[in-house]
């Protein structure tokens, strides 16, 4: 695919969260009977649960880390909470999902108040088992960061969901 074209270019999530990197598993998110695609729109609504998530791979021995951010926390126009890690988990075993892995940071819905968000799954190799752990924080969470910490290379797949507030009754509506 050419880079002018890649969904998480024209996202911003390569450059805001990560460098370029070339997919190499298979990485898919799903909120019941809706499938995370780079871009699509869900309502706070939809993301109340963890999503299930299933990942590939070829090797049972080889361990994933998957992470969840928020870089537009607490807004686009604002983020001085980039990035807002939503969720952790470690050591998911290839060809699994992240419900065989370890939850490090326990999952956090969105809740965005203001404008449009982007929530940005990102999926790691691990080195080995019992190799990574929790940051002490949510806050200005840095993926790039916490992967040079852990020695995870660079991520093997991502896809991120756009998400706004739900319009109340009377209320205004987030731009």
């Amino acid at each position: 695919m050419r880079r002018d074209r890649d969904p998480l270019v024209v996202g911003r999530v390569i450059g805001d969260v990560l460098d370029s990197f070339t997919r190499t598993t298979a990485l898919k998110v799903s909120y019941g009977s809706s499938d995370v695609n780079n871009g699509v729109e869900l309502k706070p609504a939809q993301a109340v649960h963890q999503p299930r998530v299933d990942i590939g791979g070829d090797d049972f021995r080889t361990f994933y880390t998957l992470i969840m951010v928020d870089p537009d926390a607490p807004s686009p126009s604002d983020p001085n909470l980039r990035e807002y890690l939503h969720w952790l988990v470690t050591d998911i075993p290839a060809t699994t999902g992240a419900r065989f892995g370890q939850e490090v940071v326990c999952y956090e819905s969105p809740r965005p108040t203001v404008g449009i968000h982007r929530f940005v799954f990102v999926l790691f190799q691990q080195l080995g088992r019992q190799t990574v752990y929790a940051p002490g924080w949510r806050q200005n969470f840095n993926t790039r960061d916490f992967a040079e910490l852990y020695n995870l290379g660079q991520p093997v797949a991502a896809v991120y969901f756009n998400c706004q507030r739900e319009s109340g009754s009377g209320g205004r509506r987030a731009q």
